[in-house]
């Protein structure tokens, strides 16, 4: 079982905690203002008021013992810049911070964030992604360059297989599976024929992918 601390209980933090914990972790909680934390207390390993800017509140927490500490401090960079670098120095293990611009990602990596995320942006283009195209129903990224798409079943390709569609060579994409009635499966052989009613679990280049959605 992995063992993770969030500090700050912002909205993007207690959605965290929350899936964490779902995913069967255990999660001790941080932040400086004691209602923040309290919807959450119920369902945490830990929590705790304090500021972890301070030296003295760091070292109570044990950071060496967690597998991940994560930065959720929105309002306040400097904070959030202090406490990233706090950490790392003390010896926390990896250090996942929140950043909202490319500028602040810059500073929060040089300044001991093993990795950054923005939550904010990934959703918005998430969100962007999968209503620009009118036969895009989900989107992962996987890195800047190469996603997951689950999309409308290309004509040519219902009532074949994979081989048979010689899909790769067409499209630069591979299938990995479909989903039907909001069900995925994985598949595991090229042989299985696709219906009209399922969509197409795809993976490839960005610029591939939607060139042929267009």
């Amino acid at each position: 079982m992995k063992t993770f601390l969030i500090i700050g209980l912002g909205k993007f933090g207690h959605h965290l905690c929350k899936r964490l914990i779902h995913y069967n972790c255990e999660v001790m909680i941080v932040d400086t203002k004691e209602e923040n934390l309290e919807d959450l207390l119920p369902i945490v390993t830990n929590a705790k008021i304090g500021d972890c800017a301070n030296p003295d509140v760091v070292k109570s927490l044990g950071i060496k013992n967690f597998d991940a500490c994560f930065v959720c401090i929105a309002e306040d960079f400097q904070h959030s810049l202090e406490v990233t670098s706090l950490l790392k120095e003390m010896g926390a293990k990896k250090v996942i911070s929140r950043a909202e611009r490319d500028v602040q990602a810059k500073f929060l990596l040089r300044n001991g964030a093993d990795e950054v995320i923005y939550p904010d942006r990934d959703i918005a283009e998430r969100v962007a992604r999968k209503f620009s195209k009118n036969h895009i129903y989900d989107y992962i990224v996987i890195d800047d360059e190469h996603s997951i798409y689950e999309v409308l079943p290309f004509k040519d390709i219902v009532g074949k297989t994979i081989l048979e569609s010689d899909f790769r060579n067409k499209y630069k994409a591979n299938i990995i599976g479909y989903k039907k009635q909001g069900i995925a499966t994985m598949l595991t052989t090229p042989d299985y024929v696709f219906k009209e009613d399922e969509h197409l679990i795809i993976v490839g280049r960005n610029t591939d992918i939607e060139k042929y959605l267009d």
